[in-house]
């Protein structure tokens, strides 16, 4: 840990940079599974998934960032390296072998879910640790993921 002058102890720094990292390889892990599914979406709806996923990819590049600079600014070190992410992510492996549209709405919107769910124990984890500027963080991440995965959500539920 670097020296700083925010008025948190070392200990509940560190604890919070231990848990900030995982969303960091969470975040990053998730940037990658919204390019995959951009990148090989094919199907009727081809145009409107694609600019979806990218629109999804560019969104969380931006939490992906200020979640590396927060851990920055409580004295850490952003564990940022794919290798890195691979070890800490909190989601599944993205499946490899789908085209189909619909199938990367379902594939996509399991995992925003997932790293939505983990953003938001976050907020009570920052909130035990007294940093509410962390908390907020992951309140205005998990805000952003639960409007991603209504969006994709209602690809799913046109048919229904």
């Amino acid at each position: 840990m670097h020296t700083t002058k925010i008025d948190l102890p070392a200990a509940k720094r560190e604890a919070l940079v231990k848990l900030l990292n995982q969303e960091l390889a969470t975040l990053i892990d998730l940037q990658s599974q919204s390019k995959q599914a951009h990148w090989n979406v094919r199907g009727p709806h081809f145009i409107s998934l694609h600019e979806l996923f990218d629109e999804t990819y560019k969104e969380v590049s931006g939490y992906v960032d200020m979640t590396a600079e927060r851990i920055g600014a409580l004295g850490g070190i952003a564990e940022g390296t794919l290798s890195q992410a691979l070890k800490h992510t909190k989601l599944n492996a993205y499946p490899e072998d789908i085209v189909d549209g619909s199938a990367h709405v379902a594939a996509l919107s399991t995992s925003v879910a997932a790293a939505a769910k983990f953003s938001r124990a976050g907020i009570d984890f920052a909130e035990e640790h007294g940093d509410t500027c962390s908390a907020d963080l992951y309140t205005e991440i998990t805000r952003g993921l639960d409007q991603r995965l209504w969006f994709l959500e209602a690809h799913l539920q046109a048919g229904k």
